[in-house]
C-alpha cells in the first residue's frame, strides 16, 4: 500500500484515528441486526455474520492501491494479500470477491490488463473467486488508491476467532517482526540510498521482504494447532500504526491489556537501516506482514513450532493481562512505557516526501 494523494484538509494521512472512528462512524451504522456476530470495531479485521444451519460468513473490506516503484503487476499481487490478510484473521479462508476500480484516466488499458491478470492469477492461488464488482475512469481520481476490494468466506459457527476473544493470562506471538511493508517497499522506493547503508546480502534480504507482506501463511500455521480454547484464540494483522499500533488495537478490541518486552519484539538490522533512510519509528511503521496471534498459555510453545515449521519467524512478546485496553511496554532500560492510543504511522509522510524529492 502506499500514500493517498495529499489534500489540502489538515487532517493525517491514513487510517483515521480511532477517536474518530468512536466519534463519527461506530455511533452511525445502519439498522441493527441480530445476525452480526462481530461488527465494526477498533481492531477487528474482518465481521462475522451468522447466515444459519451453524454457519457464518466473514466478510472484510479493503483498499487496492498501484504503489508506482513496484508497477502494476506486483501492486496487484500485494493488493489481494492485503485484504486476504485480513480475512484469514478469522480462521475463515476468503472464497468471494467483489473488486471497485476508479482508476484515473491516465491509467491506460494496458496498464489495467497488467495490473488485472495479476490480481486474477493472484485470487486464483488464494482459493478466491471474483463474483462482483465495478470499474470505471474518473476525473478527480488519482494514484496510487484506485478502488477497493471485499472478500468472503463461509465457515462453521464454532471455528472461527476475533480479537474480542483474547483473554487474560493468554500468550502474545508476533510474527516476522516491525515494518515490513515499510522496508519491503523502501527496497524499491530508494535502492541507490539503502546501498550507502547496506551491503549486497542487506539489499536482498530487503528485497525478499515483499514477499512476506502477506499473513495468511502466517494464519494458516497458528491455527493448525487449533482454535479458542484448544490454541489460537485472536489474530490480528499489524498494519498502520505498526507493530505497537497493533498491540494498542488488540488491547481495544479484547478490553485487556498487554504487557510486551520490547527487546522480545523482533526488528531486522536491515529492516531498522530502511527505517533509518526513511526517518520512521520501526515499532510505529506500516508493518503489514506482521501477525499479532493470542494464544492459550498451554498452546502457545505449538504455536511457535508450527510457525517455525512454515519458515515464518515468531516471537512470544509478551501476556495478555485484566485491564481496559492499554499496551504496558517493557523498555530495555528497566522503564516503563504506557500506550493508550495508536501513534500516527509516519510512513505515510516519508513514502510522500521520497516521491517528492525523486528518491532513487
Amino acid at each position: 500500500m502506499s500514500a493517498p494523494p495529499a489534500t489540502s484538509a489538515t487532517a493525517p494521512l491514513g487510517k483515521i484515528a480511532p477517536g474518530v472512528f468512536a466519534r463519527v462512524i461506530a455511533p452511525h451504522l445502519g439498522a441493527e441486526r441480530p445476525e452480526v456476530l462481530a461488527g465494526p470495531r477498533a481492531g477487528h479485521d474482518a465481521a462475522v455474520i451468522r447466515i444459519g444451519a451453524g454457519r457464518v460468513l466473514a466478510v472484510t473490506t479493503d483498499p487496492l492501491s498501484v504503489i508506482p516503484a513496484l508497477g502494476p503487476a506486483r501492486s496487484a499481487r500485494l493488493a489481494c494479500h492485503l485484504v486476504a490478510s485480513d480475512l484469514w484473521t478469522t480462521g475463515i479462508p476468503p472464497a468471494y470477491a467483489s473488486v471497485d476500480f476508479n482508476l484515473p484516466p491516465h491509467f491506460g488499458d494496458d496498464a489495467f490488463a497488467e495490473y488485472w491478470q495479476a490480481m486474477s492469477d493472484e485470487w486464483a492461488a488464494l482459493g478466491v473467486a471474483v463474483v462482483t464488482g465495478h470499474t470505471g475512469r474518473y476525473e478527480g481520481c488519482e494514484l496510487s488508491i484506485i478502488g477497493a476490494a471485499t472478500l468472503i468466506g463461509v465457515g462453521d459457527e464454532g471455528r472461527y476467532v476475533t480479537p474480542a476473544m483474547a483473554a487474560p493470562g493468554d500468550r502474545v506471538i508476533l510474527t516476522k517482526g516491525c515494518a515490513i511493508e515499510t522496508a519491503a517497499v523502501a527496497a524499491s522506493l530508494c535502492p541507490q540510498r539503502l546501498a550507502q547503508r547496506l551491503d549486497e546480502d542487506g539489499l536482498a534480504r530487503l528485497r525478499a521482504l515483499e514477499a512476506q507482506v502477506s499473513v495468511v501463511r502466517d494464519c494458516r500455521a497458528a491455527l493448525r494447532v487449533g482454535m479458542r480454547e484448544r490454541g489460537v484464540t485472536a489474530l490480528h494483522d499489524a498494519t498502520e500504526g505498526g507493530v505497537l499500533g497493533g498491540m494498542v488495537e488488540l488491547a481495544r478490541a479484547c478490553g485487556h491489556d498487554l504487557r510486551v518486552v520490547r527487546s522480545h519484539i523482533p526488528l531486522a538490522p536491515e529492516v531498522r537501516e530502511a527505517c533509518a533512510v526513511l526517518e520512521v519509528d520501526p515499532y510505529t511503521s506500516l508493518a503489514e506482514g506482521a501477525l499479532l496471534a493470542c494464544a492459550k498459555p498451554q498452546h502457545a510453545a505449538a504455536v511457535l513450532a508450527a510457525l517455525a515449521e512454515e519458515g515464518i519467524v515468531a516471537a512470544d512478546v509478551g501476556e495478555v493481562l485484566k485491564g481496559s485496553g492499554r499496551v504496558w511496554i517493557a523498555e530495555p532500560d528497566g522503564s516503563v512505557t504506557t500506550l493508550d492510543e495508536p501513534a500516527p504511522d509516519p510512513y505515510w509522510a516519508a513514502y510522500a516526501r521520497a516521491l517528492r524529492e525523486g528518491w532513487q
